[in-house]
């Protein structure tokens, strides 16, 4: 009993750290470029996207565990109790453990480049790798700066998007940029939501969060209509023309919006409530863009 109710407690902090339902983050925009590319040419290939989807997989693998890497070094996760680093002890083992795993995602992306005798793809995935590491990594450390949530959109958005459609299409597209939108806004909430809890933590660490900015107040205001942008793009693009009429099952995912902007608005300034909000978001996230893709697919 005894060494249940201690290896509870540390599995949990082990499941934290790994951060499971964050890799959503990676293989959204990677579906949805995809889709976008199979409603415009009703071609798809498997090979390339399961390829793909494991690279992007790996490729955040990276940028978590050499995010932890280089907070260690500010002090910043000195409360995080699941940082890698502080559970392994070992910041040397993490930080390599994350270069395997660029490394290895990046092979994929690689090999998509051979396929396709075009560099392209590998082209705007290293300039993904490039924004992930400035976030955190020094001398830049641009999330400090309050830059993440930018930096953020970009990376998971536009570009990620557009990666994907090209590698299945070897083209370019104005719709799936559109599209794009919407996965880099709903992708940027949920770093946006993860500085809730931390104010103090980042004030101490001299880390200005956009959070840190506006105040969790202010905060919470942005994220309401931050979320209610998503849904009134949404039904904007399909009025116009861009979006066929089934992307709006992406509306089903409203009630985790509403359920998201809810608890924050009413926890904002209470760390201990409010710290769980990422997760709502992650959850918002995923259905938003996976019903999306399901939308333009159908369409």
């Amino acid at each position: 009993m005894t060494t249940k109710l201690i290896l509870y407690p540390n599995n949990k902090l082990w499941m934290a750290a790994i951060k499971p339902p964050m890799y959503s983050v990676a293989i959204m925009p990677i579906w949805v470029g995809s889709a976008v590319a199979y409603e415009q040419t009703q071609h798809f290939n498997s090979t390339v996207f399961l390829t793909f989807l494991g690279a992007a997989i790996l490729i955040l693998a990276w940028e978590n565990l050499s995010n932890d890497v280089f907070d260690s070094e500010t002090g910043i996760d000195l409360n995080k109790h699941h940082s890698l680093v502080n559970l392994t002890g070992n910041k040397l083992l993490v930080f390599w453990l994350g270069n395997l795993c660029l490394g290895l995602g990046l092979l994929g992306i690689f090999a998509i480049t051979w396929w396709q005798r075009d560099l392209t793809v590998i082209g705007i995935i290293l300039l993904c790798c490039g924004l992930g590491y400035v976030y955190q990594g020094p001398p830049f450390r641009l999330g400090y700066q309050g830059l993440g949530e930018i930096l953020c959109f970009f990376a998971f958005g536009p570009l990620a998007c557009e990666a994907a459609y090209y590698s299945q299409t070897q083209t370019w597209s104005i719709i799936v940029l559109i599209a794009s939108v919407l996965v880099g806004v709903t992708t940027s909430l949920i770093l946006f939501c993860s500085h809730f809890h931390q104010v103090q933590d980042d004030l101490a660490a001299g880390k200005l969060s956009p959070i840190v900015r506006l105040g969790t107040l202010r905060g919470a205001q942005v994220l309401i209509w931050s979320s209610i942008s998503i849904y009134v793009l949404t039904i904007t693009f399909v009025i116009l023309g861009f979006f066929p009429i089934w992307t709006l099952l992406s509306w089903i995912s409203l009630p985790f919006a509403i359920k998201l902007c809810r608890h924050v608005y009413q926890n904002h300034d209470q760390p201990d409530q409010v710290n769980n909000c990422k997760f709502i978001a992650v959850s918002l996230h995923f259905w938003c863009c996976l019903l999306l893709g399901l939308g333009f697919v159908i369409g």
